[in-house]
């Protein structure tokens, strides 16, 4: 029960405003050093963001039994009724008594937060496929710019300016408007600035603003996942100033920020990239990388060995550098290409544990690969929109520029790691278990291009509910059958919030799709319209309860949690089969959209499932999906195409064809 592309974000305002910086800066304060000056300082509303509620126990049960209704007949529903019931009266009760209790203890928290570290640290399978997604950023507006070098360039240094900018207090915070034009203003600014940050919270809600948090931004740079046995650790060393790149699965660091703290100039950093992609050098015969891709107690093993063959200060240099940025030797053919190449490559040339990778492509193709234990959407999505902005806005070089004379082959150093016959066998089984793997993971994408946002909301329809329905409409026509579906959305609005599940099979979407599916001549347009309303208010009310902390998984996942660090016996509620199979997450669905993204992919979180990213832009909608031998990924999106064919046509009065 993995969530994977936590990515249901909040829409952004813009993220720019003037004025003078809030606190004293580093020495490097120079032009060109940072992305936005922002009168709050960053964290101005971390201290006073409201806490992630518990749910009452009973409105837990409530939404679980409704998200259960259209998966169970009624025998089944009655078992599982009744299993409700006990743990309601029952050991539930006294658990979540327990939780409550435990929650008041850890203000400074939430009580999702441990849970959930322990959930993705404590996994062992490997993070490629399983855990981590990729975001594909849109080309470069001016042509000339997607070039490669020119793109790697201007995207470090992006990069590296989202990192002072961020640590130096600068970054706008992240505010979830509800009304822009009251709240992201420059006189409102100006005013909450001077309000304590105990209580600079309360003051945004006034003015309808809902400052999100911003706890999992320092992860993002020098940061990684080190493979421990049994549960892995989360490592950050905020004092590196490197990067790492990968090209051809040979590793490379040199310095991007100076001893003053300082961006080294573009055109030095220009320099270095032209040099390592120069570099002759052979790809190494035993790729390091492929052990990232492996199991974890396995690569946590390996590890060991390779820091006692001598190789603890290259892998110390890998795990703080400030990011990896991977450059690839050939150009992206396709979307399919894209996504198999940003989601898992050839294994050589990515290290999966790093916070973040940013991959370029020899056209210019880029994207950012994440591990994601550390953070959610809504952390890497605001660092994502800011690079692409910054690069494509403000670019530190042109394609004429020049590189600077800098000595590269003194600055850039080349990592040389020491492998014994022991790694080489081991690295050689992680590279025929990674290709095995990848070989079975199909990818396919949908461009449905009748129309989108515009249309729908005309039609007072919720996009993302029409989205949702027309994946269920899809799978009842391809499978007969409706599954347990997973939309992941984000609780950043809470201190230390994560995500909650939207469940968006419901009745309501279960008869919806069957009178599109399979007796549409039985109804007329204005029949199925209804219905159609009926999925999106219900759809409407779900997502809202998610958003503010009010659905079911996430408490029966900590109430779970605490009876087994309590050595309690697992209640019967988690043994009934219906439990495990609302978390058996055939549809595994996520949303993103922004207008940096080309698009998002991750890969089924369960062997018989879909993996489906998808966005609903102003007329168009976009999917790309996922799918293990066993289900068919073309055929699905042919069936999502025919779903949203048939509502369209019945939005406009139209008859449906079978």
């Amino acid at each position: 029960m993995v969530p994977r592309l936590l990515l249901r974000a909040w829409p952004r305002g813009p993220a720019v405003g003037p004025g003078a910086p809030s606190r004293p800066l580093s020495a490097g304060s120079g032009p060109g050093q940072y992305l936005q000056r922002s009168i709050v300082p960053t964290m101005h509303y971390q201290d006073s963001l409201p806490r992630l509620p518990i749910p009452k126990l009973e409105d837990t049960i409530r939404r679980y039994l409704s998200a259960q209704k259209p998966l169970l007949d009624d025998g089944q529903f009655r078992k599982t009724e009744q299993f409700c019931k006990n743990f309601e009266n029952g050991i539930g009760k006294e658990l979540h008594e327990q939780l409550v209790a435990q929650d008041k203890q850890n203000k400074h928290t939430s009580y999702i937060s441990g849970p959930w570290f322990d959930m993705y640290l404590s996994a062992r399978d490997s993070v490629v496929l399983n855990f981590n997604p990729f975001m594909a950023f849109n080309p470069d507006p001016k042509s000339e710019y997607n070039d490669q070098l020119t793109r790697a360039t201007n995207m470090t240094v992006s990069a590296i300016r989202f990192l002072k900018t961020l640590r130096d207090g600068l970054l706008e915070p992240e505010v979830f408007h509800l009304n822009p034009a009251k709240s992201d203003t420059d006189t409102f600014k100006r005013l909450i600035r001077f309000v304590p940050s105990s209580l600079s919270w309360y003051g945004a809600y006034l003015v309808n603003a809902y400052p999100l948090d911003m706890s999992q931004y320092f992860r993002l740079f020098n940061s990684t996942r080190l493979p421990k046995p049994s549960r892995d650790e989360l490592f950050t060393d905020d004092k590196a100033r490197h990067l790492l790149v990968l090209r051809k699965g040979n590793f490379y660091i040199f310095d991007v920020l100076d001893q003053d703290g300082n961006i080294v100039s573009p055109s030095e950093i220009q320099a270095h990239l032209k040099y390592i992609l120069s570099d002759s050098s052979p790809a190494p015969e035993f790729p390091l990388a492929y052990l990232t891709s492996e199991n974890r107690d396995i690569w946590a093993e390996l590890r060991q060995k390779l820091m006692s063959s001598g190789n603890e200060e290259s892998l110390r240099k890998v795990d703080s550098a400030v990011f990896c940025l991977c450059l690839d030797d050939f150009p992206i053919k396709d979307l399919v290409h894209l996504s198999h190449n940003m989601l898992h490559g050839d294994g050589t040339n990515r290290w999966f544990d790093k916070s973040f990778n940013l991959i370029i492509a020899k056209d210019g193709s880029a994207a950012v690969h994440f591990e994601h234990s550390w953070g959610d959407g809504v952390a890497v999505l605001r660092f994502f929109n800011e690079v692409f902005k910054d690069s494509t806005q403000i670019p530190a070089i042109t394609p004429q520029s020049q590189p600077a004379t800098a000595d590269s082959t003194v600055t850039v150093q080349k990592l040389n790691f020491k492998l014994t016959d022991a790694l080489k066998t081991g690295i050689t089984a992680a590279k025929e278990k990674f290709d095995a793997t990848m070989k079975t993971l199909t990818i396919d994408c949908l461009q449905f291009q009748r129309g989108g946002k515009e249309f729908l909301k005309k039609q007072k329809l919720s996009p993302d509910a029409v989205a949702q329905l027309a994946f269920q409409m899809a799978f009842l026509r391809q499978y007969g059958q409706t599954v347990a579906t997973y939309e992941s959305c984000s609780t950043a609005a809470f201190k230390h919030g994560r995500t909650e599940t939207i469940r968006p099979a419901s009745i309501y979407t279960k008869r919806c799709s069957e009178a599109f599916v399979r007796e549409p001549s039985r109804h007329s347009a204005g029949e199925l319209q209804q219905m159609m309303v009926e999925c999106s208010k219900y759809h409407g009310q779900l997502t809202k309860e998610a958003a503010m902390g009010q659905g079911f998984d996430r408490h029966l996942f900590a109430l779970r949690h605490l009876a087994a660090a309590k050595g309690i016996i697992l209640p019967e509620l988690y043994l009934d089969p219906a439990y495990g199979q609302i978390n058996h997450n055939v549809l595994s669905t996520s949303t993103l959209s922004s207008p940096a993204v080309n698009l998002g992919g991750f890969a089924p979180v369960v062997s018989d499932g879909f993996g489906v990213g998808y966005a609903v832009h102003g007329n168009w909608i976009g999917c790309n999906v996922s799918s293990y031998p066993g289900r068919n990924a073309r055929e699905f999106l042919q069936c999502v195409e025919k779903a949203l064919e048939d509502m369209f046509d019945a939005l406009e009065g139209k008859s449906i064809k079978s």
